[in-house]
């Protein structure tokens, strides 16, 4: 009998291997398998956005920022291909068998409204950046083959970003989201309004128009508020609190929050006064109630964070007089009243989930 060939029978063997490995690293239940993938869907969207690009710009030269720039490609391609990569990943996740049980509507809400926020991010992010470029090389224009690597290279980044972040997403990384996607949407509203003394009115004027201005900025409140409700839910899911009925009145508050929040962009301060100015009052309401009964709802709480509650509580009523007597503007008291809402906010969710984290260590 003839020994048999080792080369031909160890390349059963080597391919078999190489098939294991190829699928462990598609593997999304292991950290690697997702690192793979999000470099796979950076490279994916990296070739459609330069062949896209190929077809827009026909291989001819572009301005930096403006109508038909980069720029705004880069935006475009990068706001769909971070708002894909976010729905790509999420259910990645749900394969992956974290969610465990089926999806609801709420959650289809979530991921939604989570999947709008990255594109926004990206839009208005990469936007800016072609503004700031455009004042630095004034004048200049961006040949065609620079033209369509950019417009790959910024849409793979993104989509890259945004796929890593759709999988690990957490509450610390939801509360940054909704940070960034907050500040974005308002200072882009801000920059593009048609009125330039709107300020003079109160930061409710941006979403009176019919314009760009309008649009952004009534989104922008409504996808903040849909953001601000989810994170109500989760961050209060297993928070150690001192009973459950306790932890449904901090979930319920923020909820209310989220809610008028939300309802500020739907209902516009012309066309809807008073619901307007309910809504908005009694979201403030809803945030002071927090302040004053979280120590007694959640006593685990690290005392530096009561005491800045307080502080921005304060903060806030002296604004509300100061406008009263006429020495702040309505502007003014919104939007410092705002930061620290949302300051806080973020803060409590950051707290949040470092109690909950001692409590499973301990």
């Amino acid at each position: 009998m003839d020994a048999a060939d080792p080369a031909s029978s160890s390349a059963p063997h080597e391919a078999t291997r190489r098939e294991a490995v190829a699928a462990r690293l598609l593997d999304s239940s292991t950290e690697r398998g997702l690192e793979s993938m999000a470099l796979s869907v950076g490279a994916i969207a990296f070739v459609v956005a330069a062949l896209v690009a190929l077809i827009v710009f026909r291989l001819q030269s572009t301005p930096i920022s403006g109508p038909g720039s980069i720029g705004e490609y880069a935006a475009v391609a990068s706001g769909v291909s971070a708002l894909l990569a976010v729905i790509a990943g999420r259910f990645v996740l749900r394969e992956r068998g974290r969610h465990g049980t089926r999806l609801r509507f709420l959650d289809y809400v979530d991921i939604a409204a989570l999947a709008f926020a990255h594109g926004v991010i990206a839009v208005l992010g990469w936007t800016l950046l072609a503004v700031i470029l455009e004042q630095s090389f004034l004048g200049a224009e961006v040949f065609a083959i620079p033209a369509l690597v950019l417009a790959g290279a910024s849409s793979a980044l993104t989509a890259y970003i945004a796929f890593y972040s759709a999988t690990h997403m957490d509450l610390q990384l939801l509360a940054v989201v909704l940070a960034v996607f907050l500040v974005l949407g308002v200072v882009a509203s801000m920059m593009t309004a048609s009125d330039p003394d709107w300020w003079k009115d109160n930061l409710s004027a941006l979403g009176m128009s019919s314009n760009t201005s309008s649009w952004a900025f009534n989104i922008t409140i409504i996808v903040a508020g849909v953001i601000v409700t989810t994170l109500a839910r989760y961050a209060t899911r297993n928070v150690p609190a001192t009973s459950a009925s306790a932890r449904r009145w901090v979930r319920a508050l923020l909820v209310i929050v989220g809610i008028f929040l939300a309802c500020v962009g739907i209902f516009h301060v012309d066309d809807f006064f008073l619901v307007h100015n309910t809504v908005a009052t009694g979201m403030v309401v809803a945030y002071a109630a927090l302040v004053v009964m979280l120590p007694k709802w959640i006593p685990g709480m690290p005392r530096a964070f009561y005491a800045v509650g307080w502080v921005f509580l304060a903060v806030t009523v002296v604004l509300g007089i100061f406008f009263g007597i006429g020495y702040y503007t309505l502007t003014a008291v919104e939007l410092v009243a705002g930061i620290l809402i949302f300051s806080w906010i973020v803060l409590f969710i950051r707290n949040t989930a470092a109690l909950e984290l001692d409590a499973r260590r301990a």
